[in-house]
């Protein structure tokens, strides 16, 4: 997190001077693009800092026959549950509804059941949300973009 603020320190009389309505399209950007690419380093199954994420734990062999299962976190990424949303002060990635739940589970390595009759289950940490050395350029590139304009 020191990397941000020092990035916001830099930055921050630069962003003063921009009306409220540009700072706010400038957040909006920033967080449509953070979302796309925090949806592509959840489609590799990534975390933040490039490692993969923990393996599935093996399902019992008595399990229903022709399933075929998703891979993971694929309806979460999707539009309608990633909202990215932004004011003239914050640029905000985050999961919306029933979901959040879920994905805090995940991100943090959290007991959880996966149904109301089983028992409380120990996930491996999954970080779905966070700052990789390539979203910081990209918030760079999309500041210096707004105030070249």
């Amino acid at each position: 997190m020191s990397e941000l603020t020092a990035l916001q320190e830099r930055l921050a009389g630069l962003i003063a001077s921009l009306s409220p309505t540009a700072r706010r399209k400038m957040a909006a950007d920033i967080a449509k693009r953070l979302r796309t690419s925090q949806q592509r380093r959840i489609k590799q199954q990534q975390a933040p800092d490039g490692t993969p994420y923990a393996a599935r734990k093996r399902q019992p062999v008595r399990n229903k026959k022709g399933r075929i299962k998703r891979e993971m976190f694929s309806k979460l990424r999707t539009n309608r549950y990633m909202k990215a949303k932004a004011t003239d002060s914050a640029a905000v990635v985050e999961f919306t509804g029933k979901v959040q739940r879920m994905a805090q589970v995940h991100q943090y390595g959290l007991k959880d059941r996966p149904n109301r009759h089983s028992r409380d289950v120990q996930y491996d940490s999954r970080p779905l949300l966070g700052f990789s050395p390539d979203d910081e350029r990209l918030i760079e590139a999309v500041i210096i973009d707004h105030l070249s304009q």
